[in-house]
């Protein structure tokens, strides 16, 4: 009689044999984008503001043949505007799943998840920081110029789960960012 280590053995050695490769893309997307609409399109009752929307941060993660997982850093300095006196920005961390369109050199993709929301302002020398979890919803586009390196044009709709609690805002905070990055796949 065969042990059972033995034939154990064998079973998980033809397991190993006969399964198919797993297959990700890792990517890293560093981008610049621009806020608007909700909370980021008026100088949230600043005096003599100035706009001042834009962000910057990178996507980092892993796509399949259909879905993916990323995670996207963004910050945005003078997200309410700049005013003398005032300093303000908003940070998010949202980890997504990205729902892929047909591969090729130019994919689109749909994408949704949830993380942190930072958002910091100071203003006459009184400062708050609200942390709170919210979400992100959007869609763009890669397109591949070569099998590594492309360029990426992406919307999504930002929105907290709380109210944040802050000088220049009340109640949940809302944005759109729109944005262009450099994709980088390996």
């Amino acid at each position: 009689m065969v042990p059972v280590s033995r034939l154990a053995a064998f079973a998980a050695l033809l397991l190993v044999m006969t399964s198919a490769p797993a297959r990700a893309d890792g990517f890293l997307t560093p981008f610049i984008g621009y806020n608007f609409g909700g909370d980021s399109s008026n100088c949230a009752g600043l005096t003599d503001c100035s706009p001042r929307r834009t962000s910057y941060g990178v996507s980092v993660g892993a796509m399949g043949t259909s879905v993916g997982f990323e995670e996207d850093l963004s910050y945005t300095k003078d997200f309410f505007g700049a005013a003398p006196g005032a300093e303000n920005s908003v940070f998010s961390a949202m980890s997504n799943l990205l729902f892929l369109g047909a591969p090729g050199r130019i994919q689109s993709y749909i994408v949704s998840g949830v993380g942190l929301v930072r958002l910091r302002v100071s203003l006459n020398q009184t400062s708050v920081d609200s942390s709170v979890i919210g979400y992100d919803v959007g869609g763009g586009v890669n397109g591949f110029l070569t099998k590594h390196v492309g360029i990426r044009v992406d919307v999504r709709h930002f929105r907290t789960f709380q109210d944040v609690n802050s000088l220049l805002v009340s109640g949940k905070l809302g944005f759109w960012r729109a944005s262009l990055g450099l994709a980088l796949k390996f």
